[in-house]
């Protein structure tokens, strides 16, 4: 819908570089305050963010280069490197966060479920901004509909489109779970009775969440009607579940982290 924010000169602001930039911002503000919470120090979590972030989006490049398109960057390897054109996954941003989160909290000895629930608000309110600048740009969209919802897209995947093809805005739909789900997640912080609870449930709900958008999105599809994210998402929610069990027993069982 609007790619570019706004030029001035060479210097160009795209929509979904300026929601993502914007997500890292304030997703960090907010980590920083709920840490005050568990008397964490501001200077653990901007290292933690940075740790996230990287690998983040290293995660995010891998699983599109090799779920998406294998063989495209088999024959040009160097692509990979080319992430400013676009081919970033949320679910590979995920599980490359979790994995550098998960290294540096062992490296530097800190609660891994206490800092897990310090950062799942700011990953869903994150999720919601990142969303709108999809929308903006007009890539993860959805099929074709004629519904009074549908949305024409004057650009798709930062390029022209020809057409005028209405589509489920998708990005909307998994821009208003995000924020849901934030304050959701903030409300839960305030009561929650065992640490990862907060974190666990971010990724239950998000899983079904995002397998509820699948059904109106267009991605790649693995097994019949079910597309690679559903999938994904199936597998996370049911071993948050098995987790959210443990963690629970856990708890009344008087264990610690």
């Amino acid at each position: 819908m609007l790619p570019v924010l706004f030029e001035y000169g060479s210097f160009t602001v795209y929509a979904w570089g300026f929601t993502l930039s914007l997500a890292i911002l304030l997703g960090t503000l907010v980590a920083v305050r709920l840490a005050r919470g568990i008397e964490m120090n501001s200077d653990r979590i901007l290292d933690l963010a940075i740790v996230l972030v990287v690998g983040g989006v290293v995660g995010a490049r891998l699983f599109y280069v090799f779920v998406y398109e294998p063989e495209r960057y088999l024959r040009e390897p160097l692509q990979i490197f080319a992430i400013w054109k676009g081919g970033l996954v949320y679910y590979g941003a995920l599980i490359g966060g979790f994995v550098t989160g998960t290294w540096y909290v062992i490296k530097k000895k800190l609660p891994f479920w206490s800092l897990a629930d310090v950062v799942a608000p700011p990953l869903a309110l994150g999720y919601g901004i990142v969303r709108l600048g999809c929308f903006m740009n007009g890539c993860c969209y959805g099929k074709e509909t004629d519904s009074f919802i549908g949305v024409v897209f004057p650009y798709i995947e930062g390029a022209p489109c020809p057409d005028l093809i209405a589509r489920y805005p998708t990005q909307l739909f998994s821009s208003a779970i995000g924020f849901l789900l934030f304050g959701v997640l903030l409300l839960v912080w305030r009561r929650k009775s065992f640490d990862g609870q907060v974190f666990l449930l971010f990724l239950i709900l998000y899983g079904i969440g995002r397998s509820f958008v699948e059904a109106f999105r267009e991605n790649l599809l693995v097994f019949g009607n079910i597309t690679v994210s559903q999938l994904v998402s199936a597998i996370i929610v049911l071993s948050a579940i098995i987790v959210y069990r443990w963690r629970s027993r856990q708890q009344q069982q008087g264990g610690g982290e």
